[in-house]
């Protein structure tokens, strides 16, 4: 029972007669990317809603983020000519530092 009395079998039945379908996403992970961040939502719960014409879709689950390097590598690389591949490489070796991956790439020159 959903808490105030009401049977999922009668709360499926309202919503379909106000035009609601719902559906399960069997998704293994769920991400989500900004600019400065990734968002990763792991063994998530994912529901597809529709409703009068428009789809929106809950998701629940454990969260974790990690930086988003794009930015990083993109500054990387206008800097010292290099391909994505080295600069995420010197990014690794340096530990995330952005001035001296620029300055190992600019002294490989």
């Amino acid at each position: 029972m959903i808490p105030g009395g009401l049977d999922p079998k009668k709360m499926q039945a309202m919503m379909r007669q106000m035009g609601i379908k719902s559906e399960e996403i069997p998704a293994t992970s769920v991400t989500i990317e900004t600019d400065s961040e990734k968002i990763i939502i792991e063994n998530p719960q994912v529901t597809k809603i529709t409703m009068q014409g428009q789809e929106s879709f809950q998701v629940s689950g454990s969260v974790r983020t990690e930086e988003n390097k794009n930015e990083d590598l993109k500054m990387i690389m206008e800097q010292t000519g290099c391909t994505s591949e080295e600069a995420e490489a010197a990014l690794e070796k340096t530990g995330g530092d952005i001035a001296q991956a620029i300055l190992e790439l600019s002294e490989k020159e």
